[in-house]
């Protein structure tokens, strides 16, 4: 059994992370959250040690470590922009780090990760969950196995809608979240560059506090993307329904399918990284270095390859 902590319990994407370290057979023996709203540990680790101030979780971690019983893993579920200091902690606490997406917001964070992941001889894993979806891991074999003579032709279309809290919270905050692309987009990003090979060209078409769009040219495929948190995005037929999500990915006019499989990929990730085959730093760098260019260049409009969704949204 191994010993993990975890920074950022009252988020999200917190109970996947706890869901997975009690379902690989381990123990969670420190939390640290600045919101005390975190019941939902009583629904995996009762019994763990709680902390609202990093003063007293560092205190405690620290202890641990001097008493010869140093936390395993420590697993990081905070806002974006503080995933690397947390990840420098976590190896300056003598623990290897499981991170959440993005690792960091920056290409060249991912270098001063890899100095400290070197003198600490810990390893610093990020999870990339949409790479061990059915669905994707079926299309890399195919693309793999039949190079086309031609590109693929993809439409990404994911609107997640959000209430008005969220421009609120640090998630609006473009420096803290990185902004739409980063926040909601770079799983998305790294799961085609995953399947259809290195990027060659990135342009950004349109990007609001709610809403982007752009177009991506890979190895293999042409893709035109675009991301929302806007609920007036949502097709009709699919708000008259009472959905307040959409996601649709088509290769060449076929949907690939997603509605399922989704459950249990954070679990299937600690699996992996427990075996020693996680997804380290340089797993992470496409991505990161995609979105972090779109946050650098100007819009450039309704030009070009642009995804067809913009002549229809509230822009």
């Amino acid at each position: 059994m191994n010993s993990f902590a975890i920074i950022g319990t009252a988020g999200y994407i917190a109970p996947r992370h706890l869901k997975a370290i009690r379902d690989t057979g381990n123990d969670l023996v420190a939390a640290l959250d600045p919101c005390d709203s975190v019941g939902i540990l009583d629904s995996y680790f009762p019994d763990v040690h709680f902390f609202s101030e990093f003063e007293r979780f560092d205190r405690h971690v620290d202890k641990l470590r001097r008493c010869n019983n140093p936390v395993d893993y420590i697993s990081i579920c905070s806002p974006n922009y503080l995933h690397d200091a947390h990840v420098r902690f976590a190896l300056r606490s003598g623990s290897d780090a499981i991170c959440e997406k993005p690792l960091v917001l920056n290409p060249w964070n991912i270098d001063g990760l890899y100095e400290i992941e070197q003198e600490s001889e810990k390893k610093i894993y990020t999870i990339l969950q949409l790479r061990l979806h059915p669905s994707v891991t079926m299309l890399k074999h195919e693309i793999a196995s039949k190079l086309p003579r031609k590109k693929h032709e993809i439409d990404l279309t994911y609107i997640t809608s959000r209430g008005n809290w969220y421009l609120q919270s640090w998630k609006g905050d473009s420096k803290k979240s990185g902004g739409i692309a980063t926040n909601i987009g770079i799983h998305f990003f790294d799961m085609l560059y995953f399947v259809f090979g290195g990027v060659q060209e990135n342009i950004l078409h349109y990007s609001i506090e709610t809403k982007a769009a752009g177009y991506l040219e890979l190895a293999h495929a042409r893709v035109r993307w675009f991301l929302s948190i806007d609920s007036d995005d949502i097709p009709a037929v699919h708000k008259a329904a009472g959905k307040r999500t959409f996601r649709s990915i088509t290769c060449d006019g076929e949907e690939i399918e997603f509605s399922d499989g989704f459950t249990d990929l954070h679990t299937q990730s600690y699996e992996e990284i427990l075996k020693g085959n996680g997804y380290g730093l340089e797993s992470s760098r496409v991505a990161i270095e995609t979105v972090s260019s779109l946050r650098h260049v100007r819009p450039r409009g309704l030009t070009g390859e642009y995804h067809p969704l913009l002549n229809e949204v509230s822009l």
